[in-house]
């Protein structure tokens, strides 16, 4: 599991439009939020992104972009966000490579199967690209919320 004060791993990922977005296009220039959710409109994962999306501009006023990842594709990711009026930007891991390197895969058992899914959790990263809260296993309710305050913090910090 990675630890703050390491420093993020770098990605290259396709967006809902199929626009590619790296993490180093941020370095220097804006903090980010990175949050890995299971699946697109699931319940939850739905109340987890308009709550990002509800507080976009709080967070774009501290300097901050919010990207979400999953493993659904650039499809699904935009037919969710559009249903949704999401602001959040949705990135494709189809083969879960960024998620392996987060180190949120899990495997958990389903129907006598096991499957490999996503624990929910939220990096932020600072402008520098090093990981200053990570957080594996969180609740969805409220957490946009507590990740604004984490991000405000930082501010206060600088």
């Amino acid at each position: 599991m990675l630890q703050p004060g390491q420093p993020a791993p770098a990605f290259d990922l396709p967006d809902a439009d199929m626009n590619m977005v790296s993490l180093a296009s941020f370095k220097s220039r804006q903090n980010v939020v990175l949050y890995f959710y299971p699946r697109d409109d699931t319940p939850s994962c739905t109340a987890e992104a308009i709550d990002f999306t509800d507080l976009e501009d709080d967070f774009r006023q501290l300097g901050t972009v919010v990207v979400g990842v999953s493993m659904d594709d650039c499809l699904s990711h935009g037919s969710f966000r559009d249903k949704h009026g999401l602001c959040v930007q949705l990135l494709a891991d189809a083969e879960g490579d960024v998620c392996r390197c987060y180190g949120v895969l899990k495997d958990k058992e389903l129907d006598g199967r096991k499957i490999t899914c996503i624990m929910r959790s939220t990096f932020i990263i600072d402008r520098k690209g090093m990981l200053t809260h990570v957080l594996y296993g969180v609740n969805p309710r409220g957490h946009a919320a507590e990740v604004l305050e984490m991000v405000r913090s930082m501010s206060k910090c600088k």
